[in-house]
């Protein structure tokens, strides 16, 4: 049987990863985390912020490769779980960047014959703010609004998708949305939302 595949989807500073540990931790079975914090770290400097390429068009010259890498770790989930082992995919999908890509159908139909569970991880935009004073020490603009591309993440990532399964970070602890996802699965309820994406005509 393939191994489970769950892919989390949300903001930065949403909460996915605390989420993703939380089911690596508490999950029966072996769960690899191949999310795109794995990706960025094995990224070179000169590409960077290769896969974590933020909304807003900023850097057309890494587009391509960005359309690339998220094949590329798709593929890898893919091959992960064809041999059993199931696989948490902590990501940000959106398509804004300097032309649309449609790279998450793409990646959809990498994995199109394989078990996937699409979660929308979702936060408030005040306490995303407060996670990234906490963790990285940058806040507000001096003018008191909150960064430009906070705003455009909080709008991107979210934009247009359709979810098996949403979780908000703000009214469930991660180990609360981990047991949501838990109990998802074991619902026997077919999870459709990549095999849509999958079927989708626009992959760029």
């Amino acid at each position: 049987m393939p191994g489970q595949i769950v892919v989390l989807n949300g903001t930065p500073r949403a909460g996915k990863s605390s989420i993703a540990r939380a089911i690596q931790d508490g999950f029966d079975g072996v769960w690899m985390n191949l999310g795109i914090d794995t990706l960025k770290k094995a990224t070179p400097e000169r590409f960077q912020p290769g896969i974590g390429l933020r909304p807003g068009g900023e850097r057309p010259d890494l587009e391509p490769l960005v359309r690339t890498l998220y094949l590329a770790l798709y593929g890898s989930v893919a091959a992960h779980s064809r041999l059993g082992v199931n696989v948490v995919v902590d990501a940000t999908h959106h398509d804004d960047y300097s032309r649309p890509m449609g790279i998450l159908p793409a990646c959809a139909a990498v994995v199109r014959d394989l078990p996937v569970l699409f979660v929308g991880v979702r936060c408030p935009l005040d306490l995303i703010m407060r996670r990234r004073i906490a963790t990285w020490g940058a806040g507000y603009d001096p003018d008191g609004s909150v960064p430009a591309p906070v705003r455009r993440w909080q709008d991107a990532a979210h934009r247009d998708h359709r979810y098996d399964l949403e979780v908000d970070t703000s009214r469930a602890s991660p180990e609360e949305c981990a047991t949501l996802i838990a109990e998802r699965l074991v619902a026997g309820v077919r999870a459709t939302a990549f095999a849509e994406l999958a079927a989708s005509p626009a992959r760029g």
